[in-house]
């Protein structure tokens, strides 16, 4: 077994043994339902295996602390607010989160550097698959492209990223004293709720898409130019054949001849 078999066959295990109680690294924990088919399609393909896949999600993210080297991030004291890969999930959001309303204490680019800003975000589908080899990359990249996500490309390893540029990243707020305050209004939460429900549905159009065009998916031959030694072993195994049919046509004659009855002419 070559080394992507053997990296397959483990990344394999790792996907049936997830579970809640098995989480993996994602804020989730557990594969998202709505990639299954399409995990299962790639996974299917002898050349493929997912490697990360997330379906598209609705993230409200609070920013961690910041220095002068560094954006806030989630290691630094930030932590998601509300995260869902399911639309359904999506209405009234913000009611689940004690915000509070901005009452003009504070202005924008007024002790910016500290400032630890609340995100809104929707992202699409993202998919990572390592390939066999070259050869399957460019072919998976090739039908990716094709079904519009545009943002996808081959990296080290023949690992395939596939993506789309449908995402939406709005700052909705900012931590003040241990409070969450909106920068906008609940109206204007509304308003990027249904941007948010129409990408979605681009978003799992797109993905349906894609599983289809993998499940279509040809290998394309790739050809191979001989090296002289293996031309000159390719030429003498062609010899050997044609002097062994030879021969065997000679000795079915000879067969035949000895079949033939006595006088009978020949």
């Amino acid at each position: 077994m070559n080394s992507f078999d053997q990296k397959k066959n483990l990344i394999l295990r790792e996907i049936l043994g997830n579970s809640a109680d098995a989480p993996d690294a994602s804020p989730k924990g557990t594969i998202d339902v709505l990639c299954l088919p399409l995990i299962e399609t790639i996974n299917a393909h002898p050349d493929m295996v997912t490697t990360s896949l997330c379906s598209g999600r609705v993230s409200v993210f609070l920013e961690g602390n910041k220095t002068k080297t560094q954006i806030g991030a989630k290691g630094n004291e930030g932590r998601w607010l509300f995260v869902t890969h399911e639309p359904e999930s999506l209405q009234g959001w913000h009611k689940s989160i004690d915000f509070k309303y901005d009452n003009g204490s504070i202005k924008i680019g007024e002790n910016e550097d500290a400032t630890r800003y609340i995100l809104y975000k929707f992202e699409p589908l993202i998919l990572h698959v390592k390939c066999r080899d070259s050869a399957s990359a460019n072919l998976l990249y090739s039908t990716a492209m094709g079904c519009g996500f545009r943002e996808s490309g081959i990296g080290s390893n023949n690992i395939v990223g596939i993506r789309i540029s449908i995402k939406l990243d709005v700052p909705i707020g900012y931590l003040q004293h241990d409070a969450l305050i909106l920068l906008v209004s609940s109206e204007y939460l509304e308003i990027i709720t249904r941007l948010s429900l129409d990408r979605f549905k681009e978003n799992f159009r797109k993905m349906n898409q894609l599983e289809a065009a993998i499940k279509q998916m040809k290998r394309e031959e790739v050809k191979v130019e001989e090296t002289k030694e293996e031309r000159r072993l390719r030429k003498m195994r062609e010899g050997m054949e044609r002097r062994d049919a030879v021969r065997a046509e000679k000795e079915k004659k000879k067969r035949d001849k000895l079949l033939v009855e006595p006088g009978t002419p020949t």
